[in-house]
């Protein structure tokens, strides 16, 4: 069947929860077999070998490549260490020389700003290094490309957040904001205590109000050793949602494409797929260089899908990492209008601060045009990030509504919209 500018998917877009329970089913084969799939590892590997046979035998993509490159899985995190040890050998400094604690601070918030907020690679090259994979994969479409849509989700899984499985997104969340304020806390008291005492070192004044501040500042010292045990190395949570649900959002279009005989005239579909997304971008960041250049001979358009769960909580998102990276304003439009044809509940959002980022910003930075979609609340809910992302917790709901806005998406977009 040929489908040119009249293309209407409508039928596929009928068949959403079938195409649910076959991601939900392939999600479950995957955690069961393939083994953890922390960034780097042989899980990873093993399910982006996979997906990609899945990609050539059941969608139909003759051109499959899957590309290796250097990553250090520890680095992303590893400003805990260097950032909480910097802090509290500022708190030491405090009562003694406190000068000494504003460089210390500063320097501790410099290292967790630049690697953990903008995903700059740091302290990458103090880790030990792995091999990471991407895949990707395009079905050519019958005649002259005039356009080319691209679906995207990262295979790997991220190591387990302690607190957030114990006390859920608040406890997580506060705990966390405890530290920061308790390390300005420290900040502050210092900048006040070196006005008084001046730069040299000398026994602290026990009377003195600011000496006393800096005592009872202790009660935060707790709080910012628990940082430490943020992360669980000795746990690889399955990831069914994050991010397995985004990866087949693009290998399930594609293979209802198939199935239902359809070809597309110009339009060609891809999906990639990008590891070790976990440990900031990576995956995206070197799939990016790897391919500059690349992918602009016609209008191009990158949908990164990440966690993809409660239905209602579905989004477009105009912003990301942070809220630092803008995403293509057309892509995200597209995405949300086609939800909105189809009846799907779909928000207009943004990735806020502390919020983290999806693979989109990567591309986006790469010089490409991508948007991310996302189905999760960010207000962190206990599953996330935790032994409870597994394939007994997905929400078929959620993920058939995603696939039903994703499929009038490319049907939109076939048809001409927003080029």
């Amino acid at each position: 069947m040929e489908l040119k500018n009249n293309t209407n998917l409508g039928k596929i877009i009928e068949n959403k929860k079938p195409a649910a329970k076959y991601i939900i089913d392939e999600i479950t084969h995957i955690i069961k077999t393939c083994g953890k799939r922390d960034p780097g590892s042989e899980g990873e590997k093993a399910s982006c070998e996979y997906m990609a046979e899945v990609l050539k035998k059941d969608c139909g993509c003759e051109d499959v490549k899957i590309e290796s490159y250097e990553v250090a899985p520890r680095a992303f995190y590893g400003w805990i260490y260097f950032t909480m040890t910097s802090v509290l050998l500022a708190v030491a400094a405090f009562f003694f020389m406190p000068v000494l604690s504003i460089p210390l601070i500063v320097a501790g918030f410099a290292i967790v700003l630049i690697q953990f907020g903008f995903y700059k690679k740091l302290l990458d090259p103090l880790f030990k290094k792995k091999t990471s994979h991407n895949v990707t994969a395009i079905k050519k479409c019958n005649g002259e490309t005039k356009r080319r849509i691209i679906f995207n989700g990262h295979p790997d899984a991220t190591w387990e957040w302690p607190v957030n499985y114990a006390l859920g997104g608040v406890g997580f969340e506060g705990h966390a904001i405890i530290a920061v304020v308790g390390a300005l806390f420290y900040l502050v008291i210092s900048i006040m205590y070196t006005a008084k005492v001046g730069f040299a070192p000398s026994m602290p004044d026990l009377s003195d109000p600011v000496v006393k501040a800096g005592l009872i500042g202790l009660i935060f010292v707790p709080f910012m050793i628990g940082l430490y045990f943020m992360v669980n190395y000795k746990r690889v949570v399955d990831g069914a949602n994050d991010n397995l649900t985004g990866c087949y959002m693009g290998i399930a279009v594609l293979k209802y494409l198939k199935d239902a005989g359809i070809e597309l005239e110009n339009t060609e579909v891809g999906v990639i797929l990008t590891g070790s997304e976990e440990i900031g971008l990576r995956g995206a960041k070197a799939w990016a260089e790897a391919h500059k250049g690349e992918f602009q001979d016609v209008p191009t358009f990158i949908y990164s899908f990440d966690t993809i769960n409660d239905p209602k909580y579905l989004m477009s998102n105009y912003r990301d990492l942070n809220g630092t990276v803008k995403s293509d304003k057309d892509i995200a439009d597209l995405f949300y209008e086609a939800a909105q044809e189809v009846g799907v509940p779909c928000q207009k959002g943004w990735i806020p601060p502390l919020g983290g980022a999806v693979d989109a910003a990567g591309f986006t930075q790469g010089g490409f045009r991508a948007a991310g979609v996302t189905g999760l609340n960010h207000k962190l809910e206990r599953y996330y990030h935790t032994r409870l992302d597994s394939y007994d917790n997905m929400n078929e709901d959620g993920i058939a509504n995603c696939f039903a806005a994703t499929v009038k998406t490319l049907e939109m977009f076939d048809n001409g919209a927003k080029q």
